[in-house]
């Protein structure tokens, strides 16, 4: 049982240069089945992505002499450079530009331009970014490139100052907590790398992001760091018989014998918890739960698996509790926020519903029935728009998959019934008939569906 590592360098570098990564800003994809975008930025970006760095430069130099102090052409331009293999060509003309008269800017390019090289990549680029910063000291971008150089060069302490900083300047760059949060982990303020991680899920990040983040709370909430190797043995038979074998009465013999020796590792409470919980034994599962926090307070899954357990009782009170500290200790938990969701739906709070689901599409956004209960929120809401967005995720994806289709023919004929203009109406009473006859295709029976299409007729 040992911690995984999570490898910071590719990531961190990604995010210095750009590399397609453009921080804060949506990547540009590939142009091949669409029309090439017009603005030249753009265009830029474009040829960057199909591996054309030449066609880049012309249009990124231009820009850059058009607007200088643009950041995001001057990272695309040094972007350009790097990968059009004219890095030394780029770093000598920035010098020559500094010497000249010195700029954050140039500053600023040139510290991305050294750190793209593995001999440049620590005290070189970390030098160029602190006179970015101190030229430009409220320009949260500048802090942000410091803060990742000198995370790269393993000066945690340094970095945190920085990327505070920036984080500071720009609230509304949420993912730029997931290097903040593996600079406090490194410093050892696990509390805040949690919450940095937190505001980072929901900010609705990228899927990049979420692999980031997950990967680093498996560092940070590791149940079995620190586990004895001289009972690693019999955890796995227990194991093997908790999840393989599903027999949950030898699963508790193996871990019951662990406890007899170390009775205070959190992990073996909480796994005899879940082998109680299977024999429907819900007062020793509850115990055996809450020895595990009380064992292991940090660890969010211990309160999961009791809220769980609340739910599955019909406890909803108790187990919305237990999940809002599940999320707050361990915000990568999807299957909390969505009981979370489910939760605050069944309380017709709306607000809180659609937060909760939110976070969890965005952690699990293949997950079908989270982004059928965020449709559901957006519907109830009266936003349209958003909740046929949602369901059309999953049928572009699942062509064949009723229910959804079932569902965007219903929440059709709501915008036909409650529709104010004639056009407006007569263009939702069309897809909704689309939708439903689409169902109706293949589930003939299907009650609703007929139900609705004579609704649609009637009116």
């Amino acid at each position: 049982m040992t911690i995984r590592h999570l490898r910071s360098r590719p990531w961190i570098r990604a995010a210095v240069l750009g590399v397609g990564l453009l921080t804060g800003c949506s990547t540009t994809s590939s142009t091949s089945a669409k029309a090439r975008p017009t603005d030249p930025l753009s265009q830029a970006r474009a040829y960057l992505d199909e591996h054309q760095p030449t066609k880049a430069l012309g249009l990124l130099t231009d820009l850059h002499r058009q607007t200088p102090d643009d950041l995001d052409v001057a990272r695309s331009l040094t972007e350009a450079y790097v990968k059009a293999g004219q890095t030394d060509a780029w770093i000598a003309e920035l010098q020559k530009r500094i010497a000249a008269g010195e700029r954050a800017v140039d500053q600023y390019m040139l510290g991305l331009a050294l750190f793209s090289r593995a001999r440049d990549a620590g005290a070189p680029s970390v030098a160029a970014f602190e006179r970015a910063t101190a030229l430009a000291p409220d320009t949260a971008e500048f802090h942000y490139r410091l803060g990742l150089a000198q995370l790269e060069s393993e000066q945690y302490t340094e970095a945190l100052g920085p990327l505070r900083r920036a984080t500071a300047l720009a609230p509304d760059r949420t993912a730029w907590r997931l290097p903040l949060a593996k600079a406090l982990h490194r410093t050892g303020d696990e509390p805040g790398a949690v919450e940095a991680l937190g505001t980072v899920v929901r900010g609705q990040p990228t899927p990049a992001d979420v692999t980031t983040a997950r990967a680093l709370m498996e560092q940070i909430a590791d149940p079995f760091s620190g586990f004895p190797k001289a009972a690693e043995a019999k955890l796995e038979e227990g194991m093997r018989y908790l999840k393989d074998l599903d027999a949950p009465q030898h699963a508790i013999l193996a871990f019951e014998e662990i406890l007899l020796d170390y009775p205070d590792v959190a992990v073996v409470h909480a796994l005899l918890g879940l082998a109680y919980q299977r024999l429907d034994d819900a007062g020793r599962a509850v115990d055996e739960f809450k020895q595990a926090i009380e064992r292991a307070p940090r660890d969010g899954k211990n309160h999961f698996y009791l809220g769980e357990l609340y739910l599955a009782r019909q406890r909803p009170d108790a187990a919305r509790v237990s999940f809002e500290k599940a999320v707050a200790l361990h915000p990568l938990l999807e299957t909390a926020w969505f009981h979370l969701g489910d939760i605050h739906l069944e309380r017709r709070d709306l607000t809180a519903a659609r937060e909760s689901f939110t976070v969890a599409t965005s952690l699990a956004p293949e997950a079908v029935a989270m982004r059928g209960k965020l449709a559901l929120v957006y519907q109830l809401e009266g936003d349209f728009a958003a909740a046929e967005r949602e369901l059309r995720r999953v049928v572009e994806k699942d062509p064949e998959n009723m229910e959804f289709s079932l569902r965007l023919g219903l929440l059709y004929t709501e915008q036909a019934m409650k529709a104010s203009r004639p056009e407006a109406r007569k263009t939702a009473a069309s897809e909704a008939e689309r939708w439903l006859m689409k169902v109706l295709e293949t589930q003939p029976e299907n009650a609703v569906a007929s139900r609705a299409l004579q609704q649609l007729k009637a009116q």
